[in-house]
């Protein structure tokens, strides 16, 4: 039987790779189970040579950024997670517009700094979403009236097998929270955003307004996974979720936010299983008090 710790350390740094991990360490919710092997590739060489081992022996895998919109379940993830930490950047200015081309593994908070140091306008609305580029390109990120679409002009990706590919925006298929990503076996590996030059005082206010917005507004201070169900057209899904009367609802550490209902925190040790059992709690209540159905923004994922 083949030892794949060692088989891996052939292209991945020892201090890489880590055996039965629990995921609770990588996710913004602080929950989830054991992952197989734990695996942070730094170059796309590394992501070549992990794909490679994954197809030769047929190892199921996972890719994440920074653990934010995802629930991993108690019995967590077999296989290889594999974290992508490309965190590249390089600035394009031309007549027309200043272009970001940027690693998938680079935080949304690192960017709009770099944004902010350049005086590049464009991308404050991505300030406090606690995501990475990957991340945010796949599920079309967005806040305060802004998305992902609105900024973008190509992403460079890797297929399953290996192969690098580049899209246009349009050939993203952007709609709301989701890409062309969530239906093909592609891994972001960089993105170009389009910003302008702009006057740096005013993109520090406007991302200064959407921080205290946020920290208002949202349960910051407890473990989440963001926003846990998706928006609903010309209905504010948070809305109904307090009209239902659940916000304080709690089973076990899982809980509907006294801040935000669209939330769920954990108030400690909360588990998958809290935290799912709360959200078919809360989509049964909202179906038979609203009669509407609402449906996951977060991704949940992990052996059942």
């Amino acid at each position: 039987m083949i030892d794949l710790e060692k088989k891996l350390q052939e292209g991945i740094h020892p201090q890489n790779i880590k055996k039965d991990e629990y995921m609770s360490n990588h996710t913004s919710f602080k929950i989830g189970g054991k992952a197989d092997y734990f695996i942070k590739v730094e170059t796309i060489e590394e992501l070549k040579f992990v794909l490679k081992i994954a197809n030769a022996f047929h190892i199921p895998f996972f890719i994440i950024g920074n653990g934010t919109n995802l629930l991993v379940r108690d019995k967590g993830i077999r296989g290889f997670v594999i974290q992508i930490n490309f965190k590249n950047i390089s600035i394009q200015k031309k007549a027309e517009a200043v272009f970001m081309i940027v690693g998938a593994g680079m935080t949304l908070a690192t960017l709009s700094s770099i944004a902010v140091k350049e005086a590049l306008t464009g991308l404050e609305f991505l300030a406090g979403i606690p995501g990475t580029v990957g991340g945010a390109v796949r599920m079309n990120a967005g806040a305060y009236g802004g998305e992902i679409k609105d900024v973008i002009v190509a992403t460079k990706y890797m297929t399953y097998d290996g192969i690098i590919k580049t899209i246009n925006l349009e050939e993203h298929n952007f709609s709301y929270r989701n890409s062309v990503f969530s239906k093909i076996n592609g891994i972001i590996l960089e993105t170009t955003f389009r910003t302008n030059q702009g006057d740096r005082a005013e993109i520090e206010k406007k991302i200064k307004e959407y921080a205290e917005i946020r920290k208002k507004k949202q349960p910051l201070e407890f473990p989440n996974a963001g926003s846990i169900f998706k928006r609903k057209e010309n209905v504010i899904t948070a809305k109904l979720i307090d009209d239902c009367k659940l916000k304080g609802y709690r089973i076990g550490d899982a809980e509907v936010s006294t801040k935000h209902a669209g939330f769920i925190v954990n108030k400690g040790k909360a588990t998958a299983e809290d935290v799912l059992t709360l959200i078919e709690h809360v989509k049964k209540e909202v179906k038979e008090q609203c009669n509407e159905e609402i449906s996951l923004e977060i991704l949940v994922v992990g052996e059942k």
